[in-house]
């Protein structure tokens, strides 16, 4: 669990400074140590929302509401993916 906090608080510092890959590097370490941890997919959903990457928010959203059916956060956050994913699409000729 030190590992955890230590890797989370990096990607919390990535974030901070606007290094959202890097951030996703270590929000992804984290959940190879635990899964369960809502916080980090919350988290890792936002840089991907950062990076225009909608369809991983969406997922890391999913799997958070899979394990907590109220998290804000995630709620949030899908909604933010679907309306990305809206805007792609009408942006997109031929789909």
């Amino acid at each position: 669990t030190e590992k955890f906090k230590r890797l989370k608080n990096e990607g919390n510092d990535f974030v901070k400074m606007g290094e959202y890959e890097e951030a996703v590097n270590k929000y992804s370490e984290c959940m190879k140590l635990n899964t369960e941890e809502c916080t980090v997919y919350t988290n890792r959903a936002l840089c991907y929302l950062k990076l225009y990457k909608y369809e991983e928010a969406k997922r890391d959203c999913d799997h958070v509401l899979q394990i907590e059916d109220s998290n804000i956060k995630a709620f949030y956050r899908r909604a933010l993916a679907y309306k990305g994913l809206q805007v792609r699409k009408k942006n997109t000729p031929g789909i």
